[in-house]
């Protein structure tokens, strides 16, 4: 063992005179080759007149492809904004407009299948009325059968016309048990309030598709509501119970000049008579002895929502009355006297069928007039007086 002193393990060093040194590579030419393969026109720093030129015509054409791409895109703006809003002065009609008025007209022969599959039999096929109120009068469409009224009215029944719990008009919004969607209701009220200057096209109820009539063209229909029509400056607001509109007693006069009871509208009975020719309705089939027509007493009948007596004859100058047999069962009648203006001259008193009542109509002038059903204004006829 000696002190001389060793370094440290991992840091020898050759002895001198023993390190290694890189090899030496001889040298070597480079390969001599183009730096650009380009060709030397793309690498000149300045343009021709060829070169210049070629530069315009492109950017030229290039200019006008672009303006013919905006020229494009801004024609289709314009035409689609038009297409959508429709052009002015009422040229066209608005895309969104022209859908609402296609899907209403769908709706509109969507509710005229309703109507006759769930109305017709208690308001008429042509809402002219039976065992139900008239609803194709102009003067109830034009404001009282509004479209929130008739949703009333559908919506919790009859009992909402004439506060009637008995009212034999159901509910039919299935909201409160009814048979009708919401959608359904919608579309009877559309077609209950649908304009008469417009033609529809009945449809299938099952697959939608038109009907054909025995000529092979389409069956069609009107709507009920004069989008024309203006009350008289007199009129006043129809009643909210409908056959409140029937209660107003007849102005005519009697031989005195004030109004008889006769005249009242309320029926009344020669001395003798039964019960049912008093004023209340008698029993079906049951007509006594003072309502077999006799000198001064006429008959007219009304069956079918129609009268079928269509022209009786009276004395001028002399009262006279009218046996009226309403051969309806459940359906109100009366007979209303009307001048040639249509001013009311007698109106009876409204009264269900079957049954048979008397008016007693206080003396007339000479001259035609017409008597009409109050609750159904299409049952005319016609009364001569001489």
């Amino acid at each position: 063992m000696t002190d001389e002193t060793r370094p440290p393990a991992g840091d020898e060093r050759p002895p001198a005179g023993d390190e290694r040194l890189p090899a030496r590579r001889p040298p070597v030419e480079p390969v001599a080759t183009e730096r650009f393969t380009a060709p030397p026109s793309t690498r000149r720093l300045f343009l021709t007149p060829e070169r210049a030129a070629g530069v315009v015509r492109q950017t030229g054409t290039a200019r006008f492809v672009g303006f013919l791409a905006v020229s494009v895109v801004v024609l289709f703006l314009i035409l689609y904004y038009f297409y959508e809003l429709g052009f002015p002065a009422g040229l066209s009609q608005s895309r969104l407009t022209a859908e609402e008025d296609a899907q209403q007209v769908t709706s509109v022969e969507r509710g005229y299948n309703l109507f006759q599959a769930n109305c017709a039999r208690c308001h008429g096929t042509n809402g002219e009325g039976g065992i139900g109120p008239v609803l194709n009068d102009q003067s109830k469409l034009y404001v009282h059968l509004s479209e929130q009224y008739i949703q009333n009215v559908l919506s919790v029944g009859g009992r909402y016309v004439c506060g009637d719990p008995k009212s034999v008009m159901p509910v039919w919004s299935n909201q409160n048990g009814g048979p009708l969607n919401y959608k359904q209701i919608q579309d009877l009220i559309n077609f209950i309030r649908a304009p008469k200057n417009e033609t529809y096209v009945a449809r299938d109820p099952s697959l939608f598709e038109p009907l054909t009539n025995a000529d092979g063209s389409e069956k069609t229909f009107h709507g009920w509501r004069d989008p024309n029509y203006k009350p008289p400056p007199d009129a006043t607001p129809f009643p909210d119970c409908w056959k409140d509109a029937f209660n107003a007693p007849s102005q005519a006069p009697n031989a005195s000049g004030s109004p008889s009871a006769s005249g009242s509208g309320q029926p009344s009975a020669p001395p003798g008579s039964s019960p049912g020719a008093s004023g209340n309705p008698a029993p079906s089939g049951q007509v006594g002895g003072s309502l077999v027509p006799a000198t001064g007493q006429v008959q007219i009948t009304a069956q079918g929502i129609q009268f079928t007596t269509t022209s009786v004859e009276a004395k001028a100058g002399s009262p006279f009355a009218i046996l009226f047999d309403n051969q309806d069962a459940g359906t109100p009648h009366n007979v209303d006297i009307q001048d040639s203006s249509g001013a009311s001259k007698f109106k009876g008193t409204v009264f269900n069928g079957v049954a048979q009542q008397t008016y007693n109509v206080p003396a007339l002038d000479a001259g035609t007039y017409k008597f009409v059903c109050d609750v159904h204004p299409n049952m005319t006829g016609t009364l001569t007086v001489k």
